[in-house]
């Protein structure tokens, strides 16, 4: 599981030094981290899965907002 997870961010930091848009770094962590909901007990997968389909729309919005919020 831990060379896993070490690929897949030598990928997300090789995708990035490729020079890669934000929204398909984004898009690609996002589809990383609902392919990880299959490895969490049933109850939880829904929560998970919710958690991590956010569009990048919704992500720049939100993200926003914040930054425009901090002093």
């Amino acid at each position: 599981m831990m060379n896993v997870t070490k690929t897949l961010y030598l990928l997300l930091v090789c995708v990035l030094v490729a020079g890669c848009s934000s929204k398909a770094v984004y898009d690609n962590v996002q589809r990383n981290n609902r392919q990880e909901c299959v490895s969490v007990p049933p109850p939880q997968y829904d929560e998970c899965i919710q958690c991590s389909s956010k569009s990048y729309e919704e992500y720049e919005r939100d993200r926003s907002e914040v930054l425009k919020s901090e002093p």
